[in-house]
C-alpha cells in the first residue's frame, strides 16, 4: 500500500480551493501567515483569495488575488501565482509586495493562467488555458505551454496544440515535465533540454478529466482526476485509487516529513498519508534530457 485510506477534511466552507503549497520552515513568506511557521497556503478562486492552513486554523494571506488559481515557490522563496482572471503570472516577494512577471505573448494578453512550477535555474513554466476569460475576450487562438526566463524580455511558447493544457509538475531530477491536457484525459511527458525546449513526447497515463499533480521522491505521479487521487508509477502503470468526498483540483505534499498529502478538492481542504514522502525541492540536473 502506498497511501492510507483514511481521508481526513481539515478545513471547509470555501468556493473553489486550488494551487496548494508547502511552506517549510524558514520560507520568508511564513513571516505573512498568522502561523509565523510551516504551513500550507491554497487559492480560493471565486473568492479572490490566498489562505493559510496549519493545525485547524486558517487565515488570510492575500486578498484580491485575481482569482488565483495554481501557486508555487520560486528559488528565492517567492509565491508565483496563475491570476486567473487578471490574465497573468505574479509574484509575492517575503515583504508582500507583487510584481508582475508575465501577462502577454507577442503583444497579445494571456487566456487565463492555470497552473506554474519552477526549475531550480529560475526558469517558470505555466500553463494557459482558456477557462477564466471569455470567448470573445480572447486574444490567443491557442492554448499554450509556456517557458519563461526572467532574465529575458519575452515568452517562449513551448507547446500550442493541448485542448485544455492544465496541472504541470517536473521529475525528481528535472530533466521531465508533465502535463495534464484535461480535455483528452492524458499526461503528456515530454523530455526538458537545459533551455527548455521539449522533446520526446509521450502520453504517460490516461485518466479522466486530470488536474493537478505532483510527485513523490520515489518518482510515482499523483493526479487528482474526475474520481479521486490517482497515482502512477515511473512507468506510467496506476498502482492506487484514493476516493475523496468532494472532487479534487491540486494537491501538495507536506508537514515535517513530507508525507502528509493536502487536497484542494472543491470547498474543502483534506489530508491523507503517503509512505512515500513528497519531492517538493526536486534535486536539479540541468544538463537537459539525454535520451
Amino acid at each position: 500500500m502506498i497511501v492510507s485510506p483514511a481521508v481526513e477534511k481539515v478545513a471547509g466552507g470555501f468556493e473553489f480551493v486550488e494551487g496548494p503549497v508547502w511552506l517549510s520552515a524558514g520560507d520568508p513568506l511564513t513571516a505573512l501567515t498568522g502561523a509565523r511557521a510551516e504551513c500550507l497556503i491554497f487559492s480560493d478562486i471565486p473568492a479572490s483569495r490566498l489562505y493559510w492552513y496549519r493545525d485547524g486554523q486558517t487565515g488570510i494571506l492575500r486578498e484580491a488575488t485575481g482569482q488565483a488559481n495554481g501557486n508555487t515557490l520560486d528559488a528565492g522563496g517567492g509565491l508565483l501565482s496563475c491570476e486567473h482572471q487578471n490574465r497573468r503570472i505574479s509574484r509575492m516577494d517575503g515583504n508582500g509586495i507583487i510584481k508582475v512577471l508575465a501577462d502577454r505573448f507577442q503583444g497579445r494578453r494571456l487566456n487565463s493562467p492555470n497552473d506554474v512550477v519552477t526549475r531550480s535555474d529560475g526558469m517558470i513554466f505555466f500553463t494557459d488555458p482558456p477557462y477564466g476569460v471569455d470567448a470573445d475576450d480572447r486574444e490567443l487562438e491557442f492554448q499554450g505551454v509556456y517557458c519563461l526566463n526572467t532574465e529575458l524580455p519575452q515568452l517562449q511558447l513551448l507547446r500550442d496544440d493541448f485542448e485544455k493544457p492544465n496541472g504541470l509538475a517536473f521529475s525528481t531530477d528535472e530533466c521531465e515535465l508533465f502535463v495534464a491536457d484535461t480535455e483528452k484525459g492524458h499526461l503528456r511527458q515530454f523530455c526538458v533540454e537545459s533551455n527548455g525546449i521539449l522533446s520526446n513526447e509521450r502520453v504517460f497515463c490516461e485518466c479522466d478529466r486530470p488536474d493537478g499533480i505532483s510527485l513523490d521522491k520515489a518518482g510515482n505521479v499523483w493526479v487528482a482526476c474526475l474520481d479521486g487521487i490517482e497515482v502512477f508509477d515511473p512507468d506510467g502503470q496506476r498502482i492506487a485509487m484514493v476516493k475523496l468526498p468532494e472532487r479534487p483540483a491540486n494537491l501538495a505534499f507536506g508537514g515535517a516529513d513530507l508525507k502528509s498529502i493536502y487536497v484542494c478538492a472543491r470547498t474543502s481542504i483534506y489530508r491523507l498519508q503517503s509512505e512515500v514522502a513528497g519531492a517538493v525541492r526536486p534535486v536539479a540536473n540541468l544538463q537537459g534530457c539525454q535520451s
